[in-house]
């Protein structure tokens, strides 16, 4: 997933990340898991967010898709989403994943759409439905993000000081 280019963002989008001095589409990858297991994120909006991941090289031992490289496309897909809805100043943590899973696959393709089913000022809910090549329902996932303020150049992380204790003594 490493090529941004075939990422398709809004236009609005891009501006608004842009105009804070943020290339998006130099910032985006869904990571090195992402690359590994040859996830693909097509198109990406608050609203909307598409990806594609093949069976091949990601199956469990009885040859169907593993559950957790569902969890994988699922989770990006939604973090891409809360990510976007979030703005280029809060970051998007997840903090539940739960993923049902349908039927099996063997082989092919599979594609996820994430769409929100909350979108607040701290929190950010998505579902996300995957799809065989038959386009059959193979899993239906929730993923809740915290959206927590971004580190600013020349200041400390907000999340980090509260993870350590942070604040002040006394």
């Amino acid at each position: 997933m490493g090529e941004s280019a075939s990422t398709t963002f809004p236009r609005q989008i891009l501006d608004q990340w842009t105009s804070l001095g943020v290339d998006l589409t130099a910032l985006f990858s869904a990571g090195e898991m992402g690359e590994r297991m040859g996830l693909k994120v097509l198109q990406a909006a608050p609203d909307r967010v598409v990806g594609t991941l093949p069976v091949a090289g990601n199956t469990q031992p009885y040859g169907l898709l593993h559950g957790g490289a569902t969890a994988v496309l699922a989770e990006t897909l939604g973090s891409v989403g809360a990510m976007l809805h979030a703005g280029p100043n809060k970051i998007a943590v997840g903090v539940d994943l739960n993923c049902t899973h349908h039927r099996p696959v063997r082989s092919g393709l599979v594609t996820g759409v994430a769409t929100p089913a909350h979108a607040g000022r701290t929190s950010a809910t998505y579902e996300i439905v995957v799809t065989d090549e038959r386009d059959k329902r193979i899993c239906t996932a929730r993923l809740t993000c915290a959206l927590r303020p971004a580190a600013q150049p020349n200041q400390p992380d907000p999340a980090a000081a509260q993870e350590s204790g942070g604040g002040e003594a006394g």
